[in-house]
């Protein structure tokens, strides 16, 4: 059985869209790209390369597979990691995959990643693909969620957790904080919601 391990860079406000730069993801007029950069020192480096330091391959919804393939395959000295990993692209069209090892993922693909998932084999990391990710929280496919909450409120955006997604519980593993106010959290799905009262 594999694991489905989201790896996402997210405001304190919950956006996730185009962090990495103001061209990444402009769609529905974000104009907050590159959020991040600000942040990002020798300590968040220092996670992100023991994170992409285990065996993984990639689930990644069409746009990003096509943002990650115009960048990575000309820096393989930065991104040897995500260019010898299998990436399972996610796409309801047929479409050419020319970085690869690729296979595309279509149909009804929600049974198409629980076939996937079952077999034997690395780590799914899930990078950016909010749309994917809304459809792995929806149906229960997301194992753990390594997040960085970045100390910075968009107002609007794609978000992390979209509406109509399946309530679930995760438990924390580990958390550090960086010295410029990055905090790195990693959960692992934990099971029902758990609800009270005070009263």
């Amino acid at each position: 059985m594999r694991k489905i391990v989201v790896l996402t860079f997210v405001t304190l406000d919950g956006i996730m869209q185009a962090p990495g730069g103001p061209e990444e993801d402009t769609s529905d007029g974000f104009n907050h790209g590159g959020w991040t950069v600000p942040y990002f020192d020798e300590s968040l480096g220092k996670t992100m390369d023991e994170q992409m330091g285990k065996p993984f391959d990639l689930l990644l919804g069409r746009k990003t597979y096509d943002i990650f393939a115009s960048y990575w395959p000309h820096h393989d000295d930065d991104g040897a990691a995500l260019n010898n990993a299998t990436k399972y692209v996610v796409s309801h069209e047929q479409r050419d995959l020319s970085w690869g090892p690729s296979q595309l993922v279509t149909g009804d693909v929600v049974a198409e990643i629980k076939k996937i998932k079952r077999e034997d084999g690395k780590m799914l990391q899930v990078h950016g693909s909010s749309v994917l990710i809304q459809t792995l929280l929806k149906n229960d496919l997301i194992d753990e969620l390594w997040l960085k909450i970045f100390p910075v409120a968009l107002g609007d955006g794609k978000r992390l957790f979209e509406d109509n997604i399946l309530p679930a519980a995760f438990m924390l593993e580990a958390v550090q904080t960086t010295p410029k106010g990055v905090i790195v959290a990693s959960y692992k799905r934990a099971g029902e919601v758990l609800t009270g009262s005070f009263a």
